[in-house]
């Protein structure tokens, strides 16, 4: 099994080298290059006590794990992105190999083998690993397994760590304790021949629940782990309504069901299928429905039979039941099901959820060599990683850098707003006028939602001197406390452009008072 573990981790980081000639692209911007906590080990340690996002964003989150790593890897390598995204290549080579350690559980070398493959090489992990900010999923993945690797072998000092390093990267690693439940669970079933064959650790004594046998001060101390990582966030990373996606401005449940829910729907296309994809799944890539519609009844189903999957496969197939506990998990946080998050739905938010297609096809590998013999069971499973390693491949330069990414967006996703908007702000910084007029134009017409939208318009129109076309846009999300930041902006730039200087400070005075850091913005226009 060994040789598997290595070629697996091979060929998952091979996919990726490519990336070394890559530089940062869009939030790694943000997040890296001009953020100081990720440039030393020192302020990446002091970072502990902010929030993921620079605080004057407004936009919140808490993942220090992920800062550190960058820290770290700034301080080794000079801030070189190449580096950079070798790093991201390695961490995805290891969340491989974990994954394939679990599976071998379950699967004969072929399956665990041909399931690891597929993970390592699913286009959906494109962004992921591409993407540097990619990163938080690469280390929570890799908490997550090793956790519960660890907890299998009586490690439980690693556990606890590793389930430390999963919840300090990104926020769906509080899963960690109910996928150690769920692996144990999958073991205690004494009347399965499979589980007394795939668990041969565990006496007839220990077989019930699936918790015996794991040490209470081990379940105490991930306990704590668990409750003061949620205490840190809540404290820290929690920014109430500004951190969810803009189509879920003023919303209410049902509302945000009937967008949710189609998105439900296109993960599991995308893992099953992964032939169109997207850097954004704003509007209107999935169109913004305000009802019930045949998408949202089949996207229910979906959100309904993945935890069935889970409970149907429990004896007949433990890697797919313990593959998807782990995808419904993982995806749960950023569903929008019960919550609004952040995003409608992101390619990197499925990295952990692959592992269920790669485990299906490892079983079926397996189904077949026991049917049909290991020659054509070998076959099918290298034609099937072979095309998800050329799709992978293809979608690769689409993260090369800014310019890249966005020409990318506008060729497939015409109907993304977000692209538009994207575009307008650049043709803005080049002084084309009529381009971004032309492109903020058409964001508006897609999706006319967005405050954060509204303001860059407005702020745009004001700069070169419209001021009448930008009121409209201003008094449109006056009041409103959901991107209030980019409208009081554009509100200071208005009065100033007006000539009402007291009226323009007020509202300067007013902004810094009400967020961090927001002062240094309107200081260059009150000298």
């Amino acid at each position: 099994m060994k040789g598997a573990l290595v070629f697996a981790f091979i060929a998952a980081v091979a996919l990726y080298l490519p990336t070394i000639r890559y530089g940062f692209v869009q939030d790694d911007r943000a997040i890296i290059v001009s953020n100081p906590a990720a440039h030393s080990i020192g302020a990446g340690l002091a970072a502990f006590h902010d929030p993921y996002w620079p605080r004057e964003t407004g936009a919140g989150l808490y993942r220090p794990g992920t800062i550190l790593s960058y820290a770290l890897d700034w301080t080794l390598f000079g801030g070189r992105p190449g580096w950079l995204h070798v790093m991201n290549a390695l961490w995805h080579g290891l969340a491989t190999v974990l994954l394939v350690a679990l599976l071998a559980r379950w699967l004969p070398p072929l399956g665990a083998t041909a399931a690891g493959l597929v993970f390592a090489w699913h286009p959906v992990h494109v962004e992921a690993v591409a993407s540097l900010v990619g990163r938080a999923e690469l280390l929570v993945a890799v908490g997550i397994l090793g956790a519960v690797l660890a907890a299998r072998r009586g490690q439980w000092v690693l556990a606890v760590l590793c389930a430390a390093l999963a919840m300090l990267s990104k926020e769906h690693g509080v899963i960690v304790g109910v996928v150690i439940l769920l692996d144990r669970w999958l073991c205690s079933d004494a009347s399965s021949p499979l589980s007394r064959r795939a668990c041969p650790e565990r006496s007839e004594g220990e077989r019930g629940t699936g918790g015996e046998g794991y040490p209470t001060s081990f379940w105490i101390a991930l306990g704590v782990v668990t409750l003061g990582f949620l205490g840190a966030w809540l404290s820290i990373g929690w920014v109430g309504e500004n951190d969810a996606a803009g189509v879920f401005y003023g919303t209410g449940m049902w509302s945000r069901l009937a967008i949710a829910l189609p998105a439900a729907l296109r993960a599991v296309m995308l893992l099953v299928w992964p032939a169109s994809l997207s850097v954004d799944y704003s509007p209107q890539v999935i169109p913004a429905r305000v009802g019930p519609s045949l998408a949202a009844l089949v996207g229910l189903s979906m959100a309904v039979g993945v935890p069935a999957l889970a409970w149907w496969c429990r004896r007949r197939g433990p890697a797919i039941s313990f593959t998807a506990g782990i995808a419904a998990l993982s995806y749960l946080p950023t569903s929008n099901f019960f919550f609004a998050s952040g995003v409608v739905l992101a390619e990197r938010n499925l990295y952990l959820a692959v592992a269920l297609p790669a485990a299906v096809i490892g079983w079926g590998a397996t189904w077949l060599a026991a049917r049909r013999g290991l020659r054509l069971a070998a076959v099918t499973a290298a034609i099937l990683v072979a095309v998800c390693g050329w799709r992978s491949f293809a979608r690769l330069p689409a993260w090369q850098d800014n310019r890249t990414q966005l020409l990318t967006l506008l060729s497939d996703h015409p109907e993304s707003y977000r692209a538009h908007a994207s575009a307008a702000a650049v043709l803005a910084g080049l002084h084309d006028t009529a381009g971004a007029r032309r492109e903020y134009r058409a964001a508006d017409s897609l999706f006319s939602g967005d405050p954060y939208l509204d303001g860059a318009h407005a702020i745009f129109l004001i700069g070169i001197g419209d001021t009448t076309a930008a009121v409209p846009l201003i008094e449109r999300r006056a009041g409103a406390p959901v991107g209030e930041r980019m409208t009081l902006r554009a509100q200071f730039l208005l009065e100033l452009a007006r000539r009402h200087s007291a009226e323009a400070h007020a509202i300067a005075d007013s902004a810094a008072r009400r967020f961090a850091g927001e002062q240094r913005w309107y200081l260059p226009y009150q000298q």
